[in-house]
C-alpha cells in the first residue's frame, strides 16, 4: 500500500494546503518566482502538513488556521532543503535539478531565506503566541542541528548519541512540532498536544533512519540521488556507525577517507559493499523499530478516532518502508 492512500480521504485539504503553497511563494520577482516554483513542482511527500491535518481532527479544527500552519511548516522545511543543497553542493533533489544547480550558490540562499519569510508571514496570521514561540524555537534547533552535521562531517569518532541528537534536530524535530500546532490550532486539550508531540518525535527519528539506511540500500533513481551519498559527503549516519564497530569496514573507510578529493568511485563501491555485508542495515532497522513502537505507545491515550488510526497505520507503513 502506497503511504498517499492511509489518508486519502484528507485529499480535498491537502489540494487546499497544496494550492495556498502555490500562492505562498508567489514573488514579484521572476528568478525568486520561478526558482520557488521549481522546487515546489519537484514534489514531495508533504508528510509535515498530513500531521498538522490528522493531529488537529483529534479536536475541533478550523481549517483555515490549519491551512496557515501546514504552510508555514511545510515553506521552513523547503527552505532548509534549498539551503541544504548549498552546503551538500547538491545537483539533484527528487531527481529534479536543485535550484543551486540552475541558478547557483548566490540565487539559492537568497531562495531559501525568501522561502522561510513567506513561512513566517502565514504563522503570523495566527494570534496564539504560542504558537510562535514552538515555531521559533523548533526553527533555532533545526539551524543547531545543521551547524552540528557540518562540524562532525568526516568525523569518524562520533557517538551514537551525537547522531541521535543530530536528528532529532535535523528532521524529528518539525514533524514533532507539526503534531503539536495541529493539535493546538484544533484546540485540543495540553495532554493530547503532548501526546501527539511526543508521536511526532519518535515518527519523525524513525523516518530519518529509515531515509539514512535507504542512503545505502536504495538505487540513485529510486534516490534521486547517489546512493551512499551521505557517507560520500562525510556524514556519518546510524549505519555507518554500527558498520564501524567492524574492524575490517572501519579500517577501510579511514583509508579511503584519508584523502576525500581523491577517492575513487571504484573504491567508494567497494565500501558500500563492505557495508551492506555487516549487519549494519539489520541494526539500523532495530532502532528504527523501536521509535516507532514508541510513537504507537504515545498514541494510546488518544481518542479512538478515524485521525488516530491514520496516524498508527503511517507508523507502520513507516516501519515497513523499503523505498
Amino acid at each position: 500500500m502506497k503511504l498517499a492512500k492511509s489518508y486519502g480521504y484528507l485529499k480535498k485539504d491537502l489540494n487546499a494546503i497544496e494550492k495556498a503553497l502555490n500562492k505562498a511563494i508567489q514573488a514579484k520577482h521572476p528568478v525568486l518566482r520561478e526558482a520557488s516554483t521549481q522546487l515546489l513542482r519537484a514534489g514531495g511527500k508533504r508528510i509535515r502538513p498530513v500531521f498538522v491535518l490528522l493531529s488537529s481532527q483529534i479536536g475541533d479544527f478550523d481549517i483555515n488556521q490549519v491551512i496557515k500552519v501546514a504552510v508555514s511548516l511545510e515553506l521552513i522545511h523547503m527552505a532548509t532543503l534549498v539551503h541544504d543543497d548549498v552546503i551538500d553542493d547538491a545537483e539533484l533533489r527528487r531527481g529534479q535539478p536543485t535550484i543551486k544547480k540552475l541558478y547557483g550558490n548566490r540565487v539559492a540562499m537568497y531562495t531559501g531565506d525568501y522561502i522561510l519569510a513567506r513561512a513566517l508571514e502565514r504563522i503570523a496570521a495566527l494570534e496564539d503566541p504560542k504558537v510562535h514561540d514552538i515555531l521559533s524555537q523548533t526553527i533555532v534547533e533545526v539551524c543547531v542541528g545543521e551547524i552540528e552535521q557540518i562540524k562532525d562531517q568526516y568525523n569518524w569518532n562520533q557517538q551514537l548519541r551525537h547522531y541521535l541528537r543530530r536528528i532529532k534536530r535535523k528532521t524529528a524535530l518539525l514533524i514533532a512540532t507539526s503534531c503539536k500546532l495541529g493539535a493546538i490550532v484544533g484546540g485540543t486539550s495540553a495532554q493530547t498536544a503532548h501526546q501527539l508531540y511526543k508521536y511526532g518525535y519518535y515518527i519523525g527519528m524513525s523516518y530519518q533512519i529509515i531515509d539514512d539506511i535507504l542512503d545505502f540500500t536504495s538505487t540513485s533513481k529510486e534516490l534521486g540521488k547517489p546512493t551512499g551519498n551521505d557517507l560520500l559527503q562525510g556524514n556519518i549516519t546510524l549505519p555507518t556507525l554500527f558498520a564501524m564497530k567492524n574492524d575490517s569496514f572501519n579500517r577501510r573507510l579511514e583509508e579511503a577517507f584519508s584523502d576525500p578529493d581523491s577517492l575513487s568511485a571504484n573504491h567508494f563501491d567497494q565500501l558500500l559493499t563492505m557495508l551492506q555485508q555487516t549487519d549494519a542495515i539489520e541494526c539500523s532497522y532495530h532502532v528504527s523499530n523501536w521509535y516507532l513502537a514508541k510513537a504507537l505507545e504515545a498514541l494510546e491515550p488518544i481518542p479512538d478516532l478515524r485521525a488516530k488510526q491514520t496516524l498508527q497505520t503511517i507508523a507502520k507503513y513507516i516501519g515497513k518502508r523499503r523505498s
